[in-house]
């Protein structure tokens, strides 16, 4: 079972630059699978075509598959703010989502971190779990994730300077990786509870997304998962644990509730290597600052 749940929704350059369209939201029309987006309204305002922004939420927000969540307002890194501040970002990170919520009738229960970011300590965390609590949130985990933002970077430059055939390399590329990341993450849970979880799998909004998400989960689907809703993947008891884990680093969840940070860190050395994309990554980056 796997819930696929998008983060940074939304897109609005990307909306802009496709015609005032969501590619994506078109090709999870036809998947007919439950998705949970979690969502940073300062997008919104990120372009001059604030109307048109405000009429791709709404569209995203009426989807019967769509569950909304919060991604704070503008995508804030809490171990830098603190929670004084920090709690302004959950707080106008709902302004529209409330109301659209509402419009829908669904709920707005759900709170995902930006960066997977819960604090620097655990004095950190747990006066954030304790506003979110008293908020009406459920902090949202996830299980597997595979650095999508940075293929989407280092794809979207290829399509850029026009060399499909390489961004077609990077996609492939992208679907190899993530593939590999669910078989690591499900040997792990199995180690660890002698049985399969509830994966949860976190994406962005991308482009990348866009063109190769739904590849994704036809591979996923011939590997024999069933997509659940992100309410439903969280019912498993795996996520009823203590967390163990107070750094600021985005970790999966399954590191989280390991007991030690030996343990924690042994495991996370194994993970399926990124180290090609990532210096695509680097490299792209000293490019564009010279």
């Amino acid at each position: 079972m796997v819930s696929i749940t998008i983060d940074d929704v939304p897109n609005t350059r990307r909306f802009e630059k496709d015609g005032f369209q969501s590619v994506l939201m078109q090709k999870l029309d036809s998947l007919e699978i439950p998705i949970a987006i979690f969502i940073n309204e300062a997008r919104v305002y990120s372009t001059d075509s604030i109307t048109r922004n405000f009429g791709l939420l709404n569209d995203w927000a009426q989807k019967e598959y769509i569950t909304l969540g919060n991604h704070s307002f503008s995508h804030a890194r809490y171990s830098i703010t603190g929670v004084d501040a920090y709690a302004s970002e959950i707080i106008n990170g709902e302004a529209i989502t409330r109301q659209l919520a509402k419009k829908y009738n669904k709920s707005l229960q759900y709170f995902r971190f930006p960066f997977n970011d819960l604090g620097e300590d655990s004095v950190q965390h747990v006066q954030v779990r304790n506003f979110l609590k008293d908020n009406g949130y459920t902090i949202t985990p996830y299980t597997v994730e595979s650095v999508d933002w940075m293929f989407n970077f280092v794809y979207e430059d290829f399509l850029d300077k026009g060399e499909v055939e390489k961004a077609k390399e990077i996609g492939e590329e992208y679907l190899r990786t993530t593939l590999a990341y669910f078989e690591f993450f499900e040997d792990l849970a199995f180690k660890d509870y002698q049985r399969t979880v509830n994966q949860i799998y976190l994406c962005h909004d991308t482009k990348l997304n866009a063109d190769y998400l739904p590849q994704l989960i036809n591979e996923l689907k011939k590997r024999g998962y069933e997509f659940i809703s992100l309410g439903e993947a969280l019912t498993d008891k795996v996520y009823q644990q203590k967390e163990n884990y107070y750094k600021k680093w985005g970790a999966s969840w399954l590191y989280r509730w390991q007991a030690t940070h030996e343990e924690q860190v042994g495991n996370m050395r194994k993970e399926p290597s990124t180290e090609s994309i990532t210096t695509l990554y680097n490299e792209i980056l000293e490019r564009k600052d010279k």
